[in-house]
């Protein structure tokens, strides 16, 4: 825990209050250890059943965890809003960040031609009777998801592919209902399943997918969803190959009532054919977002399902948030409709897929093991984070620690490619070697 804060309260309200104000104003950043529950109750001269029931409580709502003999600590994206200073932690100057899992934003497909289009076709203003999923988005998201396989009868329109994962969530499932998440998978992710108070079950990966053993292990677990990532998987890099699909289509046909939620962030960045698992059970959906290749700030995901869940989906948001701004929609329609935007997606892909296998390849020629198959992330399995972090960073490079991304899986590092120059790949690729097997601490003597 942070030396200059220290947790207060007489009260587990008290006590968990004063974590989430430590938590708010970044005296407690995400991976903080709290103290041990014997010690903070003696420290603060109450029962151990209050700490833990304080402790109880923050587990709850999502803002720590705990793992075993790593004590409780503080989630890396805990459900609190914390001032900006604390949110951001700054890549140190002349070190080249690696760490941030986003797209390059110098390969994004202008929106100011199009926004400017979309002001002078000088449509009258619009009310409430008249917004919601634009028929033209639903056509045009049902051809581009049948050219891939996905079948697409039912349709609706997110914010974003997180935004329809959770009101999928909170649409089916209760709090305390178990979760198939893969192992190690998106920390974001995670950081939701736990703010939403359901339990996560980790599902292990390869290179190509959720392992059969894996999902087959989670259903025997109970489980009443299950996501995963079609391609370009954070933080692998895997991506679900036509065998694999194969064989996890035959096993989820005897779990008809999972829900089976699959997403394919990468949508048009992704250079690997797509293997849907999509209708797979009795009630499914499939996300698209725009976010990746065209932006993250057009925060649209396109969901597909069966009918029951779509509508579930749809009706939930009548009543709160109402609907996608339809501005947002017209700007998706217009960029999947433009060739010249389609020519600069395309080349993001190649680009991404060049710097991909580039480090691959480099780290391959030095004996170092290393996953990614698809999509902007590389995965490289090492035995202290710690240490490969900051030998990194000495470096030059900032990486991200696999425990951000992990349950129970081992431990690894992530190197996000888009941003890397490939003149640059060697140097990284040997600084990495370095860092993956660090030097023998020296014994006594006698």
């Amino acid at each position: 825990m942070a030396e200059q804060y220290q947790v207060t309260g007489r009260t587990a309200a008290e006590i968990s209050a004063s974590v989430e104000s430590g938590i708010r104003d970044g005296h407690l950043p995400g991976g903080a250890a709290l103290p041990p529950v014997r010690a903070l109750a003696a420290g603060l001269d109450v029962s151990p059943g209050t700490v833990a029931k304080a402790y109880q409580e923050l587990r709850l709502r999502g803002l720590v965890a705990t793992a075993g003999r790593n004590g409780t600590r503080v989630r890396p994206r805990p459900p609190v809003a914390a001032t900006r200073a604390a949110a951001q932690l700054p890549v140190p100057a002349g070190v080249l960040d690696l760490a941030s899992g986003e797209p390059d934003t110098r390969l994004l497909p202008p929106l100011s031609p199009h926004l400017a289009a979309l002001a002078a076709e000088n449509d009258p203003p619009r009310g409430y009777a008249d917004v919601g999923v634009l028929p033209a988005v639903v056509d045009a998201a049902r051809a581009r998801l049948a050219a891939d396989g996905v079948p697409a009868q039912a349709v609706t329109v997110t914010s974003g592919a997180l935004d329809g994962i959770e009101r999928l969530l909170t649409a089916r499932l209760a709090p305390g209902d178990a979760v198939g998440v893969e192992d190690p998978g998106w920390g974001n992710l995670l950081d939701l399943v736990a703010a939403l108070g359901l339990t996560p079950v980790g599902v292990p990966v390869d290179d190509e997918g959720p392992t059969v053993a894996g999902v087959r292990g989670a259903l025997a677990a109970g489980v009443r969803a299950l996501i995963v990532t079609a391609r370009a998987q954070n933080p692998y890099g895997a991506a679900i190959s036509a065998v694999r699909a194969r064989a996890l289509r035959d096993l989820l046909a005897g779990a008809p009532e999972l829900l089976l939620i699959e997403d394919d962030h990468a949508a048009e960045l992704a250079t690997e054919t797509l293997h849907p698992l999509a209708g797979a059970t009795g009630s499914w959906a499939f996300l698209r977002s725009a976010s990746k290749p065209y932006g993250p700030d057009l925060r649209l995901a396109v969901l597909a399902g069966d009918a029951a869940t779509v509508a579930r989906v749809a009706g939930r948001m009548s009543i709160g948030s109402g609907w996608v701004s339809t501005v947002l929609q017209r700007l998706a329609l217009r960029l999947w409709s433009d060739p010249a935007a389609g020519e600069i997606v395309a080349g993001a892909r190649r680009s991404y897929a060049e710097r991909r296998e580039g480090l691959l390849a480099a780290l391959r020629q030095r004996g170092v093991p290393a996953h990614g198959r698809s999509g902007i992330n590389i995965w490289v399995p090492v035995a202290d984070e710690t240490h490969a972090v900051a030998a990194l960073r000495d470096a030059g490079f900032a990486v991200a620690p696999g425990a951000r991304f992990r349950l129970g899986a081992p431990a690894g590092i992530r190197i996000t490619v888009s941003r890397l120059d490939p003149a640059r790949t060697d140097a990284l690729a040997e600084a990495v070697r370095h860092a993956f097997r660090p030097a023998t601490p020296r014994g006594f003597t006698t």
